[in-house]
């Protein structure tokens, strides 16, 4: 008879094949961690993204999404206050101080920001007429947003954000301050004729004390909410609008350009907005919204103010502002009914084939920087268009350059934009009506604005 093996040598011990299993597996999951990783890496530099912003972006719903629509308006508004007989401050059934409608518009991610001044007149619920601020004393953000939305004369606002008092004041602190340029109403309202002059206001009873030297300063939370709030001169509540949005621009810019800034500040943001904010936006609408927009530059937001024509008094005795009622509407329509919207790009022959000199081009100058619109007609002279006006735009406090089109010739806005170079290859193109029995004297209105100073004054703006 043949020998047999032990039945011990037959067999394979799993105890041996463990580590070879798991090396296997281990291998696998490392080549696919270093793809993903590899992937975002590439994503990163490709989109010119954080990976983290990546992640919450793959992770996170859009705001189409979550809102089904294409944008949303919200009423933001910034509470006055008052001070108690042991100097103390409360806002109860206080009044608006600041007043804006916003248009977060989730397809060209940009937001449109329409300020109101707090003592334009409109009609309440009852049929009197009061200041604007009112509604919010008399029955809270209910009647603010029934009266401002009236007033407007849009559909009810989607949302609504309540600052209360120090919001600012704690936000802009929160990250170490903000750089302004300093500026009396001179200057704001007339540039090229002004003596830039420095800022001195005492309210003892009001806390609000202002000594600001003129030109660009680092602000602390104090000393900004004191620019922002200054209005006791002849502009008054107009140019506090301006200086708002100044402040608002700069503390974007802060945002945008220090990441690692406002990264380290996470926690003293987050508790600003914990304890300081009122709104009815739901957690996962903040997160969607917060990850659709972190990449919003500075020019990405457009600022405006209803303009007023006269001065009214009340049934009360009090003085109020009356609004431009034309302009009031066209601002509705262009900032928060139709803002515009990407349109079909051309055919790039056609394009290529609109010659510059067959369009007359308006220049003006939004930044009360002198020289400016100069500049940049020259620019388009050098590239064939005929320049026709060159001048000061009505604000000098205009923070996104605007193409306005008003021409019977198909694109013109567009050609003009491009004519401009890649500085200004995210300015906004709006088309204005037209009509063939009234052609207007030129075809583009360039309007320049503060994104374009930045612009040019790179080292790359020659190119």
């Amino acid at each position: 008879m043949g020998k047999h093996l032990p039945p011990e040598d037959y067999s394979v011990e799993p105890v041996r094949t463990r580590p070879a299993v798991f090396k296997r597996v281990a291998i696998v999951a490392g080549i696919v961690v270093a793809g993903v990783i590899a992937l975002l890496a590439g994503m990163s530099v490709a989109q010119h993204k954080p990976v983290w912003q990546i992640v919450a972006t793959a992770l996170t719903p859009s705001p189409q999404q979550v809102f089904h629509k294409n944008n949303i308006l919200v009423l933001v508004e910034g509470l006055d206050y008052d001070y108690t007989s042991k100097d103390e401050e409360y806002s109860k059934q206080a009044r608006s101080d600041v007043i804006w409608a916003v248009n977060l518009d989730f397809i060209t991610h940009h937001v449109y920001q329409l300020s109101i001044p707090r003592d334009m007149v409109a009609t309440f619920p009852g049929g009197g007429q009061q200041k604007i601020n009112q509604a919010q004393s008399y029955g809270g953000v209910t009647e603010a947003q029934a009266v401002i939305s009236q007033f407007l004369g849009i559909p009810a606002f989607d949302r609504y954000i309540v600052l209360r008092v120090n919001t600012t004041k704690d936000l802009i602190a929160a990250i170490g301050g903000v750089d302004v340029k300093v500026t009396n109403s001179d200057c704001l309202m007339h540039p090229q004729s002004c003596t830039n002059g420095p800022l001195d206001y005492d309210d003892t009873w009001g806390h609000l004390h202002i000594h600001l030297k003129p030109g660009m300063q680092h602000l602390n939370g104090n000393q900004a909410v004191g620019y922002m709030r200054f209005r006791h001169d002849w502009c008054g509540d107009p140019c506090r609008i301006m200086r708002q949005q100044q402040v608002l621009h700069a503390l974007l810019r802060k945002l945008a350009a220090n990441k690692l800034n406002t990264l380290l500040h996470l926690n003293d943001l987050l508790g600003v907005l914990n304890r300081d904010v009122s709104t009815n936006f739901t957690t996962q609408e903040e997160v969607s919204i917060a990850t659709a927009f972190a990449d919003l530059p500075p020019n990405g937001v457009i600022t405006k103010q209803v303009p007023y024509v006269a001065d009214v008094t009340l049934s009360d005795g009090g003085a109020a502002i009356v609004p431009d009622e034309t302009k009031r509407a066209q601002l509705v329509r262009t900032m928060l009914i139709a803002p515009p919207q990407p349109s079909t790009p051309p055919d790039p022959g056609a394009l290529a084939a609109l010659a510059p000199g067959s369009l007359r081009v308006d220049i003006e100058n939004g930044t009360g920087v002198p020289g400016l619109a100069k500049r940049v007609a020259a620019l388009l002279r050098s590239e064939g268009f005929k320049i026709a006006q060159v001048g000061n735009a009505p604000s000098a406090n205009v923070a996104t350059t605007e193409v306005h089109e008003h021409s019977l010739v198909a694109n013109a806005g567009l050609k003009v934009r491009n004519g401009l170079g890649s500085l200004a290859s995210r300015v906004p193109v709006i088309s204005e009506a037209v009509s063939s029995q009234t052609p207007s004297p030129s075809d583009v209105t360039v309007i320049i604005g503060g994104d374009l100073v930045t612009a040019m004054s790179s080292p790359t703006a020659s190119q």
